[in-house]
């Protein structure tokens, strides 16, 4: 394997499957099923989520809620998503951690770095919920902060599309996919591949990010085997 130790972001939406809103438990066990792949070949997996098929606190901010009211909304969201994730992972006999950054004991572990990096050490399947904690920043930036503090060779961000390219694929039939782009010609083309508190911080930390279809059997083991899938950005 060339990772070691990952970070795998997937969106709320993700979890989605073919409903219009919610989790479809399907695509939860479909997950599983390519997490496992890598776990049982000895990579260690933190996985951080988003909230975003059951409530995304921009868009009610947006629509007039006090947005540090909204934005804890969307984080107890994620941690929704984290609990029917781990009981996904758990089916497939995959030991699994859930950490929230924001207390609730009964349901979740409290974020702690030690900890989390000792579970990873021990083949744990760790799951960040709660994003940072804190409003008004994205579980983009959840993921590369949990990234650095973990110490992961890479950000896997699981997408529906099967990387970057220079226009949305799912309007434009004609756009083209990088296989490789640097941190300085995504910004300075202006594509979107994280919010850009995330990615400034994956830039200044040197952490590589991968996006790729996480929704294709197989691809998840073959980004970590070093296989030409998706798109790589680093420096």
């Amino acid at each position: 394997m060339k990772y070691k130790r990952i970070l795998l972001k997937l969106s709320g939406e993700a979890l989605l499957g073919k409903r219009q809103y919610g989790i479809d438990p399907q695509r939860l066990a479909e997950y599983a099923k390519d997490i496992k792949e890598v776990t049982d070949r000895g990579v260690e997996v933190a996985i951080v989520i988003g909230g975003g098929n059951i409530f995304r606190g921009v868009s009610a901010a947006s629509n007039g809620m006090d947005r540090v009211q909204a934005d804890h909304m969307g984080m107890l969201a994620t941690v929704i998503n984290g609990l029917a994730l781990q009981s996904a992972l758990e089916d497939a006999d995959i030991p699994t951690r859930l950490q929230s950054a924001i207390k609730i004991n009964e349901v979740a572990e409290p974020f702690i770095r030690r900890k989390a990096m000792r579970h990873l050490e021990k083949g744990r399947v760790v799951i960040f919920g709660g994003g940072t904690g804190n409003p008004y920043f994205t579980t983009d930036s959840a993921a590369v902060l949990r990234a650095i503090e973990i110490e992961a060779d890479v950000i896997l961000k699981g997408t529906r599309v099967d990387g970057i390219y220079n226009t949305d694929p799912e309007k434009d039939t004609s756009a083209i996919k990088f296989d490789h782009i640097s941190f300085d010609e995504v910004l300075r083309k202006g594509l979107k591949v994280m919010d850009t508190t995330a990615f400034t911080l994956s830039q200044e930390n040197e952490l590589p990010i991968i996006v790729f279809d996480m929704n294709k059997k197989g691809n998840l083991l073959k980004v970590i085997s070093g296989e030409n899938i998706g798109t790589k950005v680093n420096l």
